[in-house]
């Protein structure tokens, strides 16, 4: 207000805490008119009475004196009650912190929590955390640090750092739809600024405990970082923590922390193949330490992440900006020995295996790969090579296509055949083999029996000879020149008759 006095004294009241209403308050007080103290005002009301030097000095139940009853009385009997004050004592620093009433709402908040936690009574159970969400994240982590004095689990501290970061980062932490952020967006503009910072402050106040958080807010933690662009040392901590518990990842969870949040493009797949070595290195150790050798026992847990990795790896193999060498880094780091095979499957169920596997859409260097694994089934095999073969020659006379492929077809059949009866034969080459094999190993054993066991040695060595003669047979027709001038089947295997050397003959033409 104006004035023409020149000798009106003026009092700059500017800095009062609370501002205007505050002091319209605190002039109230003076001239005995009534207002409300509530949870919302009575710290910048007491920061006021200290500000004017409204304390009981002065006079009693002067303005400090009222406050500080109701601090002690009302607001701070409850975590709400404190949480409230202690919210609106952000706007009043240093002095709130000068006059104790921060700490005694940290105090009184932190014991309330870990009460809440231990032993809830209202529902639903973490009720408290999203009491805690609204604070500033420097008082949020004061009452964190509060509580870890107090002897709080990690669980606990992990469920209100999970609540708070899905509070305040939640178009990043909670959005995986996939119709959000765009990769424009992390430009450093003011709010991803405050969000690199909130986000860093907050991986500072994790709890030691490595596997305190589920995988998956992890995995969204970290993408975060990287769209955020925040510190090395936020991101390694991340990574570490992610690392150790590795075996309970799932393949969206790799996904999440490898597409953008408009799942357009990739991001940097350095951190999952940080992360796949970190646990590999671990998993190295652990059997250093157990006295076992790595290369040839791998854990329960390797298998499963190396499954993991496996379908992973098919997820991303479609995406046209992944190089090779990215590909071929993550690929590299699963030891062979952790990826399961199964040896013992039959021809046929190998084929339904396959089944599914389209030669026509593998490249030349993966059909070279499949004619000589010898895991796959022939008629596999064939396949991969028959259409190799039918690509190069339709490539070269394309007018002898369709002749050439039924000729091909046919030649290919008749292969197959082919083989599977060589199959059977090596088969049954194999029992006749462990069956000379028991033979001897019973005739050994019937030898050492003495005098008694003398007179069964002619019959054995004539139950052997009866055993060669059948084999001859059976090999007898499997001869290719059977049909032709060097047929002997019909000759009989018959004892006496000397058939390796034949009789000499003298012809005359007389």
């Amino acid at each position: 207000m104006e004035t023409n006095e020149a000798d009106l004294t003026r009092i700059n009241l500017s800095d009062i805490p609370g501002g205007p209403e505050i002091f319209e308050k605190a002039a109230k007080f003076c001239y005995g008119v009534n207002f409300e103290i509530t949870v919302h005002n009575v710290a910048a009301l007491r920061c006021a009475a200290e500000y004017l030097q409204m304390t009981d000095k002065y006079c009693d139940n002067n303005l400090a004196g009222r406050t500080e009853d109701f601090l002690s009385q009302v607001a701070l009997s409850s975590l709400s009650g404190a949480v409230v004050v202690l919210k609106s004592c952000e706007d009043l620093l240093p002095m709130a912190d000068d006059l104790k009433i921060v700490q005694r709402c940290i105090d009184v908040a932190s014991a309330r929590a870990c009460s809440e936690a231990n032993f809830p009574c209202r529902t639903p159970p973490n009720w408290w955390t999203e009491e805690l969400s609204i604070l500033d994240v420097e008082l949020f982590g004061r009452i964190i640090g509060a509580m870890k004095q107090r002897g709080a689990k990690a669980l606990t501290l992990a469920s209100a750092l999970i609540t708070y970061a899905e509070r305040w980062l939640r178009d990043l932490v909670r959005d995986h739809s996939g119709n959000g952020i765009k990769c424009s967006d992390s430009t450093d503009s003011d709010l991803r600024i405050q969000q690199r910072e909130l986000l860093e402050s907050i991986v500072t106040l994790l709890p030691t405990e490595k596997a305190a958080f589920p995988i998956h807010f992890l995995c969204c933690l970290l993408r975060c970082a990287i769209f955020l662009k925040t510190s090395t040392a936020c991101k390694n901590e991340l990574e570490k923590r992610i690392s150790v518990i590795l075996e309970h990842v799932t393949v969206d969870d790799l996904l999440v922390l490898s597409f953008t949040y408009d799942g357009e493009s990739l991001l940097d797949m350095d951190s999952i193949r940080r992360i796949i070595s970190g646990f590999v290195e671990k998993e190295k150790n652990m059997a250093v330490f157990n006295g076992g050798d790595f290369r040839e026992v791998t854990s329960s847990a390797m298998q499963r992440v190396a499954k993991t990795v496996d379908a992973y790896l098919g997820e991303i193999a479609t995406v046209a900006e992944l190089t090779i060498s990215k590909f071929n880094g993550i690929a590299n780091l699963v030891p062979k020995g952790a990826r399961k095979a199964h040896p013992n499957l039959d021809e046929i169920e190998r084929e339904k295996v396959c089944s599914s596997m389209d030669p026509l859409k593998l490249s030349y260097e993966a059909r070279v790969h499949a004619s000589q694994n010898k895991r796959l089934p022939v008629q596999i095999v064939l396949h991969a090579l028959y259409y190799d073969q039918l690509k190069l020659r339709s490539g070269a006379a394309d007018d002898r296509g369709a002749a050439d492929a039924v000729t091909t077809r046919n030649q290919l059949q008749a292969d197959v055949s082919l083989v599977k009866e060589n199959e059977a034969l090596r088969s049954e080459l194999m029992k006749m083999k462990m069956y000379i094999t028991d033979l001897q190993k019973s005739n050994n054993n019937n030898q050492g029996q003495g005098t008694s066991c003398s007179k069964n040695v002619g019959s054995g060595t004539t139950r052997k000879q009866t055993f060669f003669s059948s084999m001859s047979k059976t090999l007898g027709k499997l001869n290719p020149f059977r049909h032709g001038s060097k047929d002997t089947s019909h000759i009989d295997d018959t004892p006496g008759v000397d058939v390796t050397k034949p009789r000499r003959r003298r012809f005359s033409i007389s």
